[in-house]
């Protein structure tokens, strides 16, 4: 059985893992010259959004036999709104790096892999269905899934980041929401260690939001990090993504061919992580071709899960910076304290589920459902 997988990063390696522990020796064709070879950035893997398997890492290894070295676990999230501080802990999630790391997710999948990886490939899809009886397609983005109408784009979004020095606890990262500086967007601190960290900003490329400076933005996000830290972050090694993509394809298989990874559909349009259901996707493809399951039937939870992120996204837009404030100071509130840490720590509950009717009235009241 001959079959091409388009793509070395997290979910095609998870696809040709899958596919070699069933005795299909894949070809893997990556463009890069090494795997992970991107910018680094550190990503956060949350329980509340990877329902209903909460224990996401857990259960990749024990079901799957694929293992994942998380940077930390994350026993506490620090939000900061505009005029407020909550905090949410408990058992949340993980966090994680990728690109140009040796502990990334590329580089310990990497070490899984015995197939060969042509690295600087100048293979091009249509070629790959001639000479393949199956191609899947893990090239990082939707762009392939577009070109064969195969690709329903929600929404772009412009990101600007940089690895940060300072003094970090890596099991406590940091989300802000200021819609003062950022309109309806999000700024993310995630530290991989114990000096650096990921900082990030990112927002929608609405029409009032087009003119903005992202340089502008980024200087005023980063004295507002700084100034809640305490601290005088240095910046080295930036990156800008301008026009990203986020929407989900319409069909995860088309004839032979398979859409995993970004191409699937896999970033959340709540937070933009999206490693875990990259990673199932991989899973998935293959235990289609090996006739273990069917990739149609397997994916429905991650098309449910995406919409229900979606209408997350929605609904924080939606919110005014005093609504935000509102919601953060109550995180201090006891009882409202300990149901949010016992929903992520101990709960199979599908919190967003479950509110995902309540934010579909509301984006509807505030006319931007989608």
């Amino acid at each position: 059985m001959e079959v091409a997988i388009m793509g070395a990063g997290i979910s095609g390696l998870t696809c040709a893992i899958t596919l070699e522990k069933n005795g299909i020796t894949p070809t893997i064709f990556e463009k890069r010259n090494m795997v992970g070879d991107r910018f680094v950035n550190a990503e956060a893997m949350f329980s509340i959004l990877n329902r209903p398997n909460k224990e996401s890492l857990p259960y990749i290894a024990e079901k799957f036999n694929i293992n994942l070295n998380p940077i930390d676990k994350i026993e506490k999230l620090f939000i900061h709104s505009k005029n407020e501080i909550g905090t949410i802990s408990g058992k949340i999630g993980y966090s994680n790096v990728r690109g140009r790391h040796k502990n990334s997710f590329e580089s310990q999948l990497e070490k899984q892999v015995k197939s060969c990886i042509n690295f600087n490939s100048t293979y091009e899809y249509e070629q790959l269905c001639k000479d393949f009886e199956y191609v899947v397609l893990a090239t990082g983005e939707g762009e392939y899934a577009c070109h064969l109408g195969n690709y329903r784009s929600d929404l772009t979004c412009t990101m600007k980041g940089a690895i940060v020095k300072g003094k970090f606890i890596t099991s406590n990262p940091h989300v802000w929401f200021n819609y003062g500086i950022l309109p309806k967007g999000v700024t993310w601190l995630i530290p991989f260690s114990e000096t650096e960290a990921n900082l990030v900003i990112g927002y929608p490329d609405y029409p009032d939001n087009i003119k903005l400076d992202i340089n502008d933005l980024w200087r005023k996000l980063y004295s507002l990090v700084c100034k809640n830290l305490d601290q005088n972050l240095k910046v080295i090694d930036e990156f800008e993504i301008t026009r990203y993509m986020m929407g989900i394809c319409d069909k995860p298989k088309i004839d032979n061919t398979y859409f995993i990874g970004n191409c699937f559909g896999t970033v959340s349009p709540a937070f933009g992580f999206g490693q875990y259901t990259s990673i199932l996707t991989g899973i998935y493809s293959a235990y289609d071709i090996c006739g273990l399951g069917t990739y149609d039937e397997l994916a429905k939870p991650l098309f449910e899960n995406y919409n229900h992120s979606l209408q997350f996204r929605r609904f924080l837009e939606n919110l005014t910076d005093d609504q935000i404030d509102f919601q953060v100071k109550s995180l201090d509130n006891k009882i409202i304290n300990k149901l949010i840490d016992n929903v992520c720590s101990n709960s199979s509950i599908d919190i967003l589920q479950l509110g995902t009717p309540f934010m579909r009235l509301w984006n509807n009241y505030k006319g931007t459902n989608s």
